[in-house]
């Protein structure tokens, strides 16, 4: 605990969480991903696609790019799982204990950015029903109180979450088909049969539109580490599956399910009211308690999505390039806030698409690097304690892994270079580019322990029944197990 006093590389937001800190539920993280996925911008997809094709082959698309989406989030999860690491700790492994910061604050200002998003498509929407009411109108208020809101429950750990998810995933359900019922009315009046309409325009294809789809959740399928390292995991347990049931299930299951719903919502509210956003259109001829039901649907989903999905691995991401300045978890949340007001967010979603097609390219590559390292070249082994060293083994090259950056920037360049097929482009091109680089010239360069014991299981965590146990020093006083739960 002495000698990591004054170590930069540790923290007790980014340190391994222990057995005894995994309070979450298979059912919880369920809930949690259906708060998750609920995207209101996800109406938008439904919407550009139903001009080109029939509401089946929409639905078809937008499943298997969450279906790729989620078995990609269950495979790096299991580092969560296995060690209980956060994602921006793992990622010293690839990208070197000093380059890690390159692709992990990318990453966090991405997901601050999504923050302002959210929290101003609920602030809009507060704003329009107490204006309706009361004839008081000002977005930006109710966007700082949104915003304060939504880091407080954040702030007040996973288990607040946790139970946040538990009151949110089944109102947002019921809500949603409510909503899907009453555009599937509006159209069935203008005598279009969603059944078997089928667009006839060429503005887009199932392809792309699959594609397009896959760039919303390419961040967090490799950031749910942040979260999976919560979720509770059978000790002693070899087999993959049984030890990630809790983990595989809950993202196989809400992630693709719900975003295909919303997808088909947007569609239904395109072919019944000209308007992809069935929110503007039930809100034009709502009242009463029908506006109330729309703004506890807003506002669930987009703080239900902002907790877990943006504010934990934004503030995580910060905690750990600030560790030298004993960044905490509170000030890497208000960090975020910050940033995801300051760059606009009421712009950027003028331009939505674009946003995300370039960032799911860049984060493609860091995906496919992430699960070649963690599968491919470590075998699930890690040498977890080093991540939390100066002169351990993650210095490489002054604190820099060249193999991760170089396959980064073929991976994120090729993406880039080929916008239309980003993930299928950056995924496998990350991927491959590290596997040579690593194994054709860098392993021979930087000896890795896990590699040279031959895979050892001294290396494993929960599949041993291991915690890894990194000590921090506190004040007197200071409580680390309260803490390690607020992260």
């Amino acid at each position: 605990m002495e000698e990591n006093r004054n170590n930069s590389l540790v923290s007790k937001d980014i340190v391994p969480i222990k057995a005894h800190q995994r309070v979450i539920s298979g059912f919880g993280f369920f809930n949690i991903w259906v708060g998750m996925a609920v995207i209101i911008a996800t109406f938008l997809i439904g919407g550009n696609g139903i001009d080109s094709m029939s509401i089946w082959e929409l639905a078809i698309a937008i499943f298997i790019a969450n279906l790729i989406i989620a078995i990609i989030g269950s495979l790096s999860g299991d580092i969560g799982i296995e060690h209980g690491l956060s994602f921006a700790a793992y990622l010293r492994a690839p990208f070197g204990t000093w380059g890690v910061h390159i692709p992990a604050v990318s990453r966090g200002i991405v997901a601050a950015i999504w923050f302002g998003i959210q929290t101003y498509l609920g602030a809009i929407a507060i704003n329009y029903l107490v204006a309706s009411m009361t004839g008081f109108d000002s977005w930006f208020l109710w966007y700082v109180i949104f915003a304060v809101v939504q880091i407080i429950n954040t702030a007040l750990g996973i288990k607040a979450i946790d139970r946040f998810a538990v009151i949110a995933a089944p109102a947002i359900i019921l809500i949603s088909i409510w909503i899907f019922m009453k555009v599937n009315g509006m159209a069935a009046d203008k005598g279009i049969d969603i059944a078997t309409y089928s667009g006839t325009q060429n503005t887009t294809s199932w392809f792309l539109i699959m594609i397009a789809n896959m760039g919303f959740w390419s961040a967090l399928a490799i950031d749910i580490p942040n979260i999976t390292r919560y979720v509770k995991a059978p000790s002693n347990e070899r087999n993959w599956f049984k030890r990630n049931l809790s983990n595989f299930i809950p993202h196989i299951t809400a992630l693709p399910l719900v975003q295909t719903f919303m997808g088909v919502i947007g569609a239904v509210s395109l072919l019944g009211a000209g308007d992809a956003n069935p929110i503007n259109v039930i809100q034009g001829t709502a009242s009463g308690w029908t506006y109330v039901i729309l703004l506890l649907m807003i506002v669930l989903a987009q703080w239900s999505t902002n907790t877990a999905a943006n504010l934990i691995p934004a503030s995580l991401t910060f905690v750990n390039a600030g560790a030298k300045f004993r960044l905490n978890f509170l000030t890497g949340l208000i960090i975020a806030g910050i940033i995801g007001t300051v760059i606009q967010p009421w712009e950027i979603l003028n331009n939505l698409f674009v946003y995300l097609g370039y960032y799911g390219a860049v984060l493609s590559a860091v995906a496919g690097i992430i699960i070649c390292d963690y599968y491919v070249i470590r075998r699930r082994r890690l040498h977890v304690k080093d991540l939390y060293q100066h002169e351990g083994q993650f210095k490489y090259d002054g604190g820099v892994n060249l193999a991760g950056m170089i396959a980064w920037i073929i991976g994120g360049g090729l993406a880039l270079l080929f916008m239309d097929y980003m993930y299928i482009i950056g995924f496998p091109a990350g991927f491959i580019a590290y596997y040579l680089l690593m194994k054709g010239w860098y392993l021979k360069r930087h000896r890795q322990a896990e590699v040279e014991s031959g895979f050892s299981d001294s290396y494993l965590g929960t599949t041993v029944g291991r915690d890894w146990d990194i000590p921090v020093h506190e004040p007197a006083g200071s409580k680390s197990d309260k803490a390690a739960v607020h992260s």
